[in-house]
């Protein structure tokens, strides 16, 4: 049986086809869903339309590839915008679907769930609008925490701005609290994750860019690099998403400072993510 999930992220709205508990494939649209919203606490119209309109096509494009199921939940952005109710009739009316809001929590379990698949260790995810902090052992969760800072939020409030953003990042690190997980086998998942990845090697290709390793070090130097060169010569560096370059900067700069806070001093980036996650949440299983 095949299905698909859909994941409406604050930059990015992702699909999966999973056929028989296996990945075929991943799709994405880069929508900006969350931009402005840590300024007005909305989704702007412009923002509800983009994304509305790639779910609809992605539901048309799993109908076309023989999906019997389709499920579609949303993150960040959703849950924390004052006008959620807009965007859920919008999605509704536009091509029938229910989107699921999950709430940070759920989004971590997700996460953990798809990356780890059972094994101990943690996962950050850094998104547009929040970035999780997961961590299991024996199969019991020892700390997990959502904090509404992500890439699409930093770049609304401090741009590309390195001493901006590193001041806007210092003021969410303490509702982290304290864990120290230097000890624990870490895990990267999400679009920033994957970039540092595909820019390392120099290509996109989930084959390869799955289990890089990058310590917290060269994450500092590749944020330094990032939000030093123009906009412009980042879209062009070999294996950068180029609808990401304006925000990887300060993702990077996130990534590296939720490190230093955990004392964690390397992640494993891994593609299997919340949406093999949520699929294992409703089917029961990869």
């Amino acid at each position: 049986m095949k299905i698909s999930v859909i994941d409406v992220g604050s930059n990015s709205v992702r699909l999966a086809m999973l056929a028989d508990g296996k990945t075929l494939y991943k799709r994405l649209a880069t929508t900006r869903l969350g931009e402005g919203l840590s300024v007005t606490g909305k989704m702007t119209a412009d923002a509800v339309e983009r994304t509305a309109q790639a779910i609809s096509a992605f539901k048309e494009y799993a109908v076309t590839e023989g999906a019997q199921k389709i499920y579609v939940f949303a993150t960040a952005a959703v849950r924390s915008a004052s006008n959620r109710e807009q965007f859920l009739r919008r999605v509704k009316t536009l091509c029938g679907i229910d989107v699921d809001v999950i709430s940070g929590e759920q989004e971590a379990q997700t996460g953990l769930l798809g990356a780890l698949m059972g094994k101990d260790g943690g996962i950050i995810d850094v998104g547009g609008a929040s970035t999780e902090v997961t961590i299991q052992r024996g199969g019991k969760l020892l700390y997990s925490k959502s904090v509404n800072i992500g890439t699409v939020r930093l770049f609304d409030l401090a741009g590309r701005d390195k001493h901006k953003l590193k001041k806007a990042i210092s003021e969410r690190l303490s509702d982290y609290g304290e864990f120290n997980a230097e000890s624990c086998d870490m895990y990267a998942i999400g679009g920033t994750a994957t970039t540092l990845a595909s820019v390392r090697h120099g290509h996109y290709d989930p084959a390869i860019t799955d289990g890089t390793v990058i310590t917290v070090d060269e994450i500092s130097d590749m944020a330094d690099k990032f939000l030093t060169l123009p906009v412009e010569e980042v879209r062009a560096l070999s294996g950068m998403e180029p609808r990401r370059a304006d925000v990887i900067g300060g993702g990077c700069l996130l990534m590296c400072e939720v490190m230093k806070h955990f004392g964690i001093p390397k992640i494993t980036v891994s593609e299997s993510d919340n949406l093999e996650g949520y699929y294992m949440l409703k089917e029961g299983g990869l």
